[in-house]
Formats: structure tokens, sequence, C-alpha cells
């Protein structure tokens, strides 16, 4: 350990941000952070400003998810308040955000005032923010702000959750008291257990003639993505993922079978995990969307889960073991196997596309998109049909694709995009979203193009909201028809296409891969009873428990 030098409580977080891995904070600003604000300019993190603070948290979760960490800046109130979804969505799905509120001054609250802004207590926006994150300080103190601040990174990065940092606007510039840094203190795995859990896990996979590996979004979490390969390719697994851990293992690798999800899984998928005689399942979440609204046929006989902190398997228990530390420990201990070398995915037809006077449909449109994508291209998907319609993309990078899969917010494609553009320059975005989605967040491509970034927004315009309509006729499910491929004359720079026919989607996409300058956007028109497979499938369970 060693002592740090005097500095503000301001430029400390900053500083420890950097240190951290932040390059850039998203967010609006406003008088109670704009002292802070003042100092991030000067700093060597770039401040990207919002058209709202929602979208902030959202490009913040989209940037972690790319980087590692993320970090947003708000006023109080009525900024922090307006980014509770969003941040909320990021505890649910695992992603370390840094949320940063400014707050009225400690002399300013020692007279408890009716200042704007204000909902009640002062406490009170700490105390919702405890509810959606792994640790909330107040820098209310300078004696311990270092040490706060040290510790809700330390907690966002070793839980892989949001964290909330509230400093008043009169102690930003105020020095801190130096102390020694934090050190972050790394789980230490049982190594007893350990052992005994590789042990029995190497002699089920000897046994097993049918083994199959199932790859949940806690391997992407924690970066484990690599050590994942090297198993696969060891043991010479099939391997499929679940719909939130999506790309967490390359999908046109020659073992990668497909996405898992219960009943709206593809007969083929389905029928090798459930008919499996040993399911090795790393890092996987049993919620309601990975398992087809609880369709799935898992036998946990027959199942080894390994969790972020133990393993199971069938009736054993193993505590304090690590995920990466039993992953590490199973690819030195696995023998090398050539046999049976599983069958690849099989791709979508885009044959003859585009046939001539044919109307888009979303088969045609996955199947041509799949052709598009590049390996430099991050697919970020919004709630939808897009996101059920996604699981026949094949992205070609590990870890190239995020949705809010489980937390399922609408809004999070177009800012999330900002953030993994930010984080990833060197990569291109394809955003995916639904009309509905899109009329929430879509404001955000002017983000885009005022940075100069070159994303290609696919609009599945159909009208409305078509999860809803699956499950429950009504007009409520209709929303205003918006001319998507005219809004560069509102957002600018920006390139729009319209493209109700295969022809002119071929033509879009086409020019659209070609322009890298500005945002493209391509407005596909559909119909309105046109779904996925998947979304039917999902529709007739959530359909019977509306009914009953």
């Amino acid at each position: 350990m060693h002592t740090i030098k005097s500095e503000t409580i301001g430029q400390y977080l900053l500083n420890r941000l950097y240190e951290a891995g932040v390059g850039h904070i998203f967010g609006v600003p406003g008088d109670y952070v704009l002292g802070f604000y003042g100092l991030l300019v000067k700093s060597q993190i770039q401040h990207i400003g919002t058209t709202r603070e929602d979208a902030a948290a959202f490009a913040a979760d989209g940037y972690a998810r790319c980087q590692g960490i993320g970090a947003l800046a708000v006023t109080y109130g009525v900024g922090a308040l307006n980014t509770l979804n969003a941040v909320a969505g990021a505890y649910a799905e695992s992603s370390p955000v840094i949320v940063i509120s400014g707050a009225p001054g400690v002399v300013e609250q020692r007279d408890d005032p009716l200042i704007h802004h204000r909902f009640g207590p002062f406490t009170f926006q700490r105390e919702i923010f405890e509810r959606v994150t792994c640790a909330t300080v107040v820098l209310d103190d300078p004696v311990i702000a270092f040490r706060q601040i040290d510790r809700a990174i330390a907690a966002a990065r070793q839980h892989c959750k949001p964290v909330y940092i509230e400093i008043p606007r009169d102690l930003v510039l105020v020095k801190g008291y130096p102390m020694p840094k934090v050190e972050e203190i790394a789980f230490v795995s049982d190594e007893s257990a350990l052992s005994e859990a590789v042990a029995e896990t190497l002699t089920l996979m000897e046994r097993s003639i049918s083994p199959m590996l199932m790859a949940g979004v806690e391997l992407h979490r924690r970066g484990l993505q690599g050590a994942l390969i090297k198993l696969v390719e060891r043991a010479n697994l099939p391997v499929v993922a679940t719909l939130t851990g999506k790309s967490v293992f390359a999908e046109r690798h020659p073992a990668y079978l497909g996405i898992y999800e219960g009943a709206m899984s593809s007969e083929s998928v389905r029928y090798g995990v459930e008919q499996s005689d040993l399911l090795l399942m790393l890092g996987v979440t049993l919620n309601d969307i990975d398992t087809g609204i609880f369709t799935a046929r898992l036998d946990p006989h027959k199942m080894i889960r390994v969790a972020q902190n133990e393993v199971v398997i069938s009736a054993h228990r193993y505590p304090r073991i690590a995920i990466a530390d039993f992953l590490s420990a199973l690819v030195r201990a696995v023998k090398p196997c050539r046999e049976n070398s599983p069958a690849a995915m099989t791709a979508t037809d885009a044959s003859q596309f585009p046939a001539p006077n044919a109307a888009m449909t979303i088969a045609r449109l996955m199947a041509r998109l799949n052709q598009a994508l590049t390996p430099d291209m991050i697919v970020v998907c919004d709630v939808g049909d897009c996101l059920f319609a996604a699981i026949d993309l094949h992205v070609h990078e590990q870890s190239e694709f995020f949705a809010s899969s489980f937390y399922a917010t609408m809004g999070f494609a177009v800012p999330a995009a900002l953030g993994c553009a930010c984080a990833r320059p060197g990569h291109r975005t394809l955003i995916l979203v639904g009309d509905g989605a899109f009329q929430m967040t879509g404001t955000e491509l002017s983000t885009h193009a005022k940075l100069g970034l070159a994303p290609i927004v696919v609009v599945f315009n159909n009208g409305g909201y078509s999860t809803e309509r699956n499950i429950l006729e009504g007009t409520f499910n209709d929303i205003s028809r918006w001319q998507f491929d005219r809004l560069g004359e509102l957002f600018g720079p920006l390139k729009g296409y319209d493209a109700p026919t295969e022809v002119a989607f071929e033509n879009a996409i086409i020019a659209a891969l070609d322009n890298v300058s500005s945002p493209s956007i391509i407005n596909v028109h559909l119909a309105v009873d046109d779904t996925s497979l998947a979304m039917q499938r999902l529709a007739e369970h959530l359909k019977s428990r509306v009914a009953g």
C-alpha cells in the first residue's frame, strides 16, 4: 500500500475512475453537479453529453459491457431519478456502472431549506439507490471521502453491479484527507472444495455419452470467454448459449449449436440439451427468459451448475469456489478429446436475396443481416421481436451482442450502442430496434451523429408493440407512425433509407455499409402479423398466463 498526495474530492474521484478504465463519462449537466463538470472537462476523461439522463445511464451500461466499467454524472433529484430504470437494468443484468450525482451542499442542507429538485428528506435519493446498487456513498466528510470512493469502485468491479456516489456541490473542490488506498481484495476459492468439485466433474464427463455445455452471461461479465473456448476445444464439447448470454461463445465456431430457451428454442437445440446425459452449465442464470417462461425441461440430477461463488453437482454443493478458478482448473485437468465433433449451427437462408417485388419479412431480414455482419461489428439489440429474431444472427466475435435480455427494458439499444462505440472505437455498431423502442430513446442517434459515429440502425417498423399484440390485441398496442428515414432532417448528419421491399433493403444495406462518416437508419416495413418463431412460441405461453 502507498499513500496518495492531497487532492480535492472531485479530482480524486476522476483520477480513480480513469485508473479503473473509465475514459468517458456520460451525462446531462445541472447546477448541483456543475462544479464536478468543471473538473471533468479539464481531466483525462471525455464528457459525452446525452439528450436525457436515462440515455446516459444506458450508454454507461453499454460502455461497461465493453470496457468492464462505465460511469455517468447527473444532477440531484430530477437528473438522478431519471436514471433509475436504466440503473435497475444494469443491476439486474450485472453491469458495473458508476452513478455520480451532484447534491445540495452540506452547508445548504443544515437549515433544511425547500430548494429546487428536492422531493423529500435529503437522504431519500441515496435510500432509493440503495435498492438498485451494490454500494452507496455520500461524500460529505473530507476525512473519509477518498476511502469511500475506493470502496465504491472496488464494489462495482467485484460484484459487477452499479454503485451510487453522491457528492455535495460545496465539497467538490475541498481537499480530502490523504490515506492509504484501499486495495481490492480478490475472492479466494476454497482449494479443497475446488479440487473435489473438479474431480467429480471430470468423472462425470468421462462417463457421459452425450455431454453438453451451456454458456451463460456471467462468463462475459467475468471476462472468461477465452477460458471457455479453451475448455470447449480441449474437451470437444458441443455448446449452446442462453439468450442473456448470446455471443459469450463465438457463434461461428463449429462447436456452437444455438440458443437454448426452453420451448422457444429450435427443435434441434431443445432436443440436444434436454436429452443430454450431462449438462455443464457455466455462468447460467435460470430466469424466465432463458428458460422459455420456465418451459425448460432440465433434470437437476444431470446438471453441473457453476455459478459465481459455488458449484452444484446433482445433490452436492461446493461453496466458496469462484467460477474463474473452477474454469481454469477444469481446463488444466480435462483430457484432450478429438472424437465426435459436434455439428455446426444451421445458417438461415438468404438465397436469391433480393427477390423481385417481395415485401420484407423478419425471416428474410435476419438472413440478409447475417450476410452483412462483419468481424468488427457490435450488435446492440432492443427488446421486442427484434431480440427474439436476433437468435438467428451469428455474430463473428465473442461477446459482441448486447441487449437488455433479462430486465427487458425498451429503449436500451440506441443509447447503449453509443456507449459501446465510445468504448470500442475500432468497432462499428449495428442497432436492431423496434419502432416503439426507438420512439423512447431514439433521440440519442443525434449524439452518435454529433460525434461522427457511423452506426447502422435497422428499425423493425410494424406500427406498434408486437410482443403485446401477440398476447392481447388492442388499439393500445398501436403507436404513431414515424418517417424514420427522414430523421436526418432533424438529427443530421444522418442518412435515412426507406425499405418496404427486399430490393429497397438491399440497396439500403449496401449504402449503409459504405457510409462510415455518419449514422445510417433503415426503415424496414413489416406486416403487423409478421413475427419470429420464437416470439410466436413465447406469446402462446404468455397468453395463457394473461387468460388464466
